[in-house]
């Protein structure tokens, strides 16, 4: 999620904050063209060739960032995706899928992936982002509410099986942001 317009966003706040980041993306090329002032930090990492939708991906992302900092401290899990306006009846099962695919999969990767290190610590933070349409369904788009829902109540089931372990887990459910894409799509919204 970090080439995102939102991980963009939040990788910016959190490394003027002081962060140390470890950027994940699928492609080598794209991290770099979206951060080119971090290209060769000693600091922050780019995790290139991480596919999410995958666990031992994940898995792998997290032992090369724990090989960089000894630590992971706080996952913001970004990624996801829309697919909608058919009517329940007549969408495709495979865009149902794939919603539940890169909303809830990706989040439970990448949060299993982490939690074994933060339990070791003793400590960390988790912050997966959901959406406002998680709390209400609407017409043609109900694949993308119900996997938004998910993300919630999972993020619920973590928060009270990790909160003894000093593990603090949070959800947003954001409204539609205004990126480029969205206006686009959306010309006449506000």
């Amino acid at each position: 999620g970090a080439v995102g317009n939102l991980g963009q966003a939040g990788a910016e706040l959190f490394r003027a904050a002081g962060a140390k980041l470890a950027l994940i993306d699928r492609a080598a090329d794209r991290l770099s063209a979206s951060y080119p002032h971090l290209v060769g930090s000693s600091v922050h990492v780019f995790l290139t060739g991480v596919d999410v939708a995958f666990a031992e991906s994940c898995a792998a992302a997290a032992e090369r960032t724990l090989a960089k900092f000894g630590r992971i401290d706080a996952l913001i899990n970004t990624v996801g995706a829309f697919r909608g306006w058919k009517p329940v009846k007549e969408a495709d099962p495979a865009d149902w899928s794939a919603m539940f695919d890169a909303n809830v999969g990706t989040t439970l990767n990448a949060c299993r992936a982490v939690i074994p290190a933060m339990i070791r610590q003793q400590f960390g933070k988790i912050v997966n982002v959901a959406s406002l349409a998680a709390l209400q369904g609407g017409a043609g788009v109900a694949a993308y509410c119900a996997s938004k829902a998910a993300v919630v109540r999972l993020t619920e089931s973590l928060s009270a099986e990790l909160r003894p372990q000093g593990i603090n887990v949070n959800c947003v459910l954001p409204g539609t942001l205004d990126t480029p894409q969205n206006r686009k799509a959306m010309p006449g919204a506000d």
